[in-house]
């Protein structure tokens, strides 16, 4: 757990690769992200670049309050930071290996390999002021000790959302920022993406015929991505069941409280980036069918 007290505000901050969780199964692995818990900051924006061409270059920047987190969801690539004196070169070709970037620091992206799609976890909403573009600029800037750690917030809680149904599930389109050396998604909190993204996780080396998921959640909401190749989803809501197709990283399937759902037909090298809007909390998910049944028909018996 990441200290998020004050007394953590004069700490400087430094660019480290960080290891994050890799549960091992034979379905398919799968590695996440908890804001406070495996990066120390919380996610105020998530965004991913994608199609990028041989040879490209991505970034060539720096913030100035702004923190980030980058990880290889498919594919490989080189992060490269740059403190104005010194350059770290960080090559990142692992599902469950990330860099954290703090702020005052020039990143570039480079070397992208086939098929490789970069997820960046960004401490603030999108603000062009917060930008440095210019390199002899940035290296004239007085270095910093760092930024001040957000405070976790009050968590309100929610109530379940025992009437879903399927049809309460739907597709979007996410934005689309189309760029010669790749196209960019990027989802705000509130604002392309219905809640505030807590914690992101992915599933990884899916072997072919094998189904992932089946459970439910009393509270959490999920945007589930299809980060690399294609897969079906399979909701059901204890009366009707839906088959959704995800095949892009540019639209999402938003999954609501109180719906089953499986995860099958999984293409080659796909891979399932899945936005959570709660925290892990094992007290949440309903794993068993007969026991969501139960759940949801104890609802629709007090409506009667």
């Amino acid at each position: 757990m990441w200290n998020t007290d004050d007394s953590r505000q004069d700490a400087p901050a430094t660019a480290r690769m960080l290891q994050l969780p890799k549960i091992i199964d034979e379905r398919g692995n799968l590695s996440f992200i908890e804001e406070f818990l495996h990066i120390p900051f919380k996610i105020a924006r998530a965004y991913w670049i994608y199609d990028v061409p041989g040879g490209e270059v991505r970034g060539s920047h720096a913030f100035r309050r702004q923190e980030e987190f980058i990880v290889a969801i498919s594919g490989s690539f080189d992060v490269v930071l740059d403190n104005g004196g010194s350059q770290m070169r960080y090559p990142l070709n692992r599902s469950y290996m990330g860099v954290y970037v703090p702020p005052m620091t020039w990143r570039t992206l480079e070397n992208f390999s086939t098929n490789s799609l970069c997820l960046v976890l960004s401490s603030l909403p999108y603000d062009p002021e917060d930008y440095i573009w210019d390199y002899e600029a940035f290296r004239q800037m007085p270095r910093l000790c760092g930024s001040a750690p957000l405070r976790q917030e009050e968590e309100t809680p929610v109530a379940p959302l025992l009437s879903s149904t399927v049809y309460d599930c739907n597709i979007f389109e996410l934005p689309k920022v189309h760029n010669r050396s790749g196209n960019l998604t990027a989802l705000n909190n509130g604002v392309e993406v219905p809640f505030d993204v807590k914690r992101v996780y992915y599933t990884y080396d899916i072997p072919s015929g094998v189904m992932r998921g089946g459970h439910a959640h009393r509270r959490l909401q999920q945007y589930l991505v299809a980060a690399g190749g294609s897969f079906d989803v399979l909701l059901d809501d204890g009366n009707t069941k839906k088959l959704v197709h995800v095949d892009r990283p540019n639209y999402a399937l938003h999954i609501v409280p109180g719906i089953w759902r499986e995860l099958l037909n999984f293409s080659s090298c796909a891979v399932c980036l899945v936005l959570a809007s709660e925290r892990y909390d094992e007290a949440d998910y309903i794993r068993n069918y007969d026991a969501f049944i139960t759940y949801k028909q104890g609802h629709q018996a007090t409506c009667i």
